[in-house]
């Protein structure tokens, strides 16, 4: 129910056209369907100020649209969406911290990424993956957390969350120069962004996890593995001018699972960020769940 507008990238379909895919993929049966709690007030607290929190609050509209800016609106459905998005990532990092599950996707809207610590945007309005990095700093006392993002976007708000946090280690790829047009000079030593041209297909990001992404994530020996997992990088996704396809999505995760099961009690925890296109963002989706549950 949470919608921008007619036309809007960012739309419901999303979600309906990934769980499609998974149906007739034949897997949806295997895999265990949790329905997510809200994020509580104090959890989202740990990432963004009060004042931001009741800002939403005050601009959640009883009708129609309100905008955060020109790309990211909400409805009167948003907020509470957005608070379902973020409990999502909080209750996944319990279930594979406990044991529950081995590994977990969210299947969550809106996205996070974007979200900086006292402002949203680009579609996002809580930062989703910084509030379960947060939740399992300060409720499992992890003191090595590793984010890993392969969105076509900089995730600013992530980096924006972390750069002086040095218990989490930030790896990347995004086309620059891009939305939202930052990135290619780090923050801080923690981030690892990795600007990629327009136009770069498999092989340019296979190498760049090879030679940069793996042995980083491999030094910082994490003991959780989250993964802004945007698929608009996709050769049929026109958000962006990158060309990869879900051949490539399929071989990162085997390659992030080989670091999670190194490290971290093979512990890992995805959540989906951008991919607009239909149909490609159902297909890469499905092949990175099928990696995950090894199916």
């Amino acid at each position: 129910m949470h919608e921008m507008g007619k036309g809007h990238p960012e739309c419901p379909e999303r979600i309906a056209a990934i769980s499609d895919r998974l149906m007739a993929s034949g897997i949806w049966d295997y895999l265990l369907h949790i329905n997510a709690n809200p994020a509580t007030r104090e959890q989202l607290a740990r990432v963004h100020p009060e004042a931001y929190l009741d800002k939403l609050a005050l601009m959640s509209p009883a009708t129609g649209h309100v905008h955060l800016e020109p790309d990211t609106a909400m409805n009167p459905y948003s907020l509470n969406a957005a608070y379902y998005a973020a409990g999502a990532g909080v209750q996944a990092v319990d279930m594979v911290m406990s044991g529950k599950a081995q590994n977990a996707f969210c299947l969550i809207r809106p996205p996070g990424h974007h979200a900086e610590r006292e402002r949203g945007m680009g579609f996002c309005f809580f930062n989703n993956i910084a509030v379960a990095a947060r939740h399992a700093i300060a409720q499992y006392g992890l003191e090595r957390v590793a984010i890993v993002d392969f969105d076509v976007h900089h995730g600013n708000g992530t980096e924006d969350a972390f750069y002086d946090e040095p218990r989490v280690l930030m790896v990347s790829i995004f086309q620059h120069p891009f939305f939202p047009y930052c990135g290619d000079v780090p923050k801080g030593a923690n981030m690892l962004n990795v600007a990629m041209p327009r136009a770069s297909r498999g092989a340019e990001f296979r190498e760049v996890v090879l030679e940069k992404w793996l042995p980083t994530l491999n030094d910082f020996a994490p003991q959780l593995l989250l993964i802004s997992a945007g698929f608009d990088a996709h050769l049929e996704d026109d958000m962006g001018s990158m060309g990869l396809v879900e051949a490539d999505y399929a071989w990162v995760t085997k390659q992030l699972m080989k670091v999670a099961e190194t490290h971290a009690q093979k512990r890992i925890v995805s959540l989906l960020e951008g991919g607009y296109d239909l149909s490609a963002l159902a297909r890469s989706v499905t092949e990175h769940i099928k990696v995950l549950a090894d199916v």
